[in-house]
């Protein structure tokens, strides 16, 4: 389990999710992060807040998500990593 502050936008700026907007950071299970996020966050300490750009390939892919991401988005996030639970 990680859990994130994060905003997500597409390369056209436009936020498609974030967790600041709420007002609370997101808590997700390890299984169900995108692939650019699995490799990413390893490298991450808590507390860093990195921007960090996903190709559609670790993102979403053709199939895009909800009405939100198009097929084939590369994804821009800002990605604060707040805690992780049962590492290693």
């Amino acid at each position: 389990m990680v859990t994130v502050h994060y905003e997500g936008r597409l390369t056209d700026g436009t936020v498609f999710d974030s967790s600041y907007e709420r007002g609370q950071p997101a808590t997700f299970p390890s299984d169900r992060l995108i692939p650019g996020w699995v490799e990413i966050l390893p490298m991450m300490s808590v507390g860093d807040e990195w921007e960090i750009v996903i190709p559609s390939e670790l993102a979403y892919g053709p199939r895009g998500a909800g009405g939100s991401i198009p097929p084939n988005s590369t994804l821009i996030f800002k990605l604060e990593l707040l805690d992780v639970a049962n590492k290693g």
